[in-house]
């Protein structure tokens, strides 16, 4: 018999084949996943404890919390982000006084001594030390991740980015943008900031996500009040809701399990 026939039927097997097991891969690109989401909530505010973290742990979801150490939402309900912590969510570090260059446009309400204009590099890497010496005390953990004060990358006119890089296993910016986990900068991670979208409009980034295989952090500030920064409870919950249905195809994750696994990947 000759061989031509078998030949071409493997040809066209493998070209059949192929491009489904490409697409498998490309749709597992996150942990066995589609796509990953981080759900991320700054400030230590009350309503996350009143009314967020409840709703992730109905759903089974951890998230992270970036928590000023001075803040009087953090301070004045330790046992309650103790709590928080041994639920499985992270504690991020977001610095003790949460300081932003202060000379930027509308920036009117930085207080001057929390000015980052006018901090060094060294005050600002002691601060995030002893931000995180905190928040060991609290969770008996030494790996997190750091949200950057308004984004702000500098200490006076010098980056304190390389210096914190054996700190922290990653860090957030406020970039809005999401990334493939390929050639992902851990320590310039965007995010999309949350402000009053409708939780349909929040679900197509998710979708998007999903679609190209990509990293959605969404940055909650308020959610249900508290905060000038505020997504409507109602809103927070579809989004949440859609994640829930869809779990099986979305990595959900703090920010700490992302970035492990980025550094894990990329060695």
């Amino acid at each position: 018999m000759s061989t031509t026939i078998p030949r071409l039927i493997l040809t066209l097997t493998i070209s059949v084949i192929a491009p489904f097991t490409i697409q498998a891969q490309d749709k597992g690109v996150w942990n066995g996943k589609r796509c990953a989401v981080s759900l991320t909530y700054d400030d230590g505010l009350n309503v996350h404890l009143d009314y967020v973290v409840p709703l992730l742990d109905s759903l089974g979801f951890k998230g992270t919390f970036y928590v000023p150490g001075a803040f009087p939402g953090f301070k004045g309900r330790l046992r309650d982000w103790k709590a928080v912590a041994e639920a499985g969510h992270e504690l991020g570090n977001h610095t003790l006084f949460h300081p932003c260059e202060g000379k930027a446009p509308g920036r009117e309400w930085v207080d001057p001594a929390n000015d980052l204009s006018v901090y060094t590099v060294r005050r600002m890497v002691d601060e995030i030390g002893a931000a995180s010496t905190l928040l060991e005390a609290l969770d008996g953990k030494t790996s997190r991740t750091l949200a950057y004060p308004c984004g702000d990358l500098k200490a006076g006119d010098s980056s304190y980015v390389d210096q914190i890089k054996g700190m922290v296993v990653g860090a957030r910016s406020v970039g809005p943008t999401m990334q493939k986990r390929k050639g992902i900068d851990r320590y310039n991670i965007g995010c999309f900031m949350v402000n009053g979208q409708s939780g349909e409009e929040l679900i197509n980034m998710v979708r998007e996500a999903m679609t190209n295989g990509k990293l959605l952090v969404l940055l909650f500030h308020g959610v249900g009040g508290e905060h000038g920064i505020n997504e409507p409870l109602a809103e927070h919950r579809k989004v949440l809701m859609f994640l829930k249905e869809n779990e099986q195809r979305i990595w959900i994750a703090p920010m700490v399990d992302i970035c492990s696994y980025l550094r894990t990947e990329a060695q």
